[in-house]
């Protein structure tokens, strides 16, 4: 996957991901799809992207804009739900 992903980065002129990028991004699309809806996870996706993108347009640095994306995103997750744990 690393080679693949690091590929298409190249291919879209963008740097490569980091570990910590591809890190939080991969938890954050893990609790999109679990919290809110499976299919919803690409949108969210193309959302965080475009708004770290907008956000480098402005002048922040690809990893402030990357956290600014992601702290908003986090902000309006729904909570977990409560796993229900049975006893026997």
């Amino acid at each position: 996957m690393d080679a693949w992903i690091d590929r298409l980065a190249g291919a879209l002129g963008e740097d490569p991901l980091t570990d910590q990028e591809t890190g939080r991004l991969l938890s954050s699309s893990r609790e999109v799809a679990h919290r809110v809806e499976r299919k919803t996870t690409p949108l969210a996706a193309f959302l965080l992207g475009s708004a770290a993108g907008r956000g480098m347009a402005g002048g922040a640095s690809r990893v402030d804009a990357l956290a600014a994306a992601l702290a908003t995103l986090e902000s309006v997750l729904p909570p977990p739900a409560k796993e229900s744990r049975f006893e026997g």
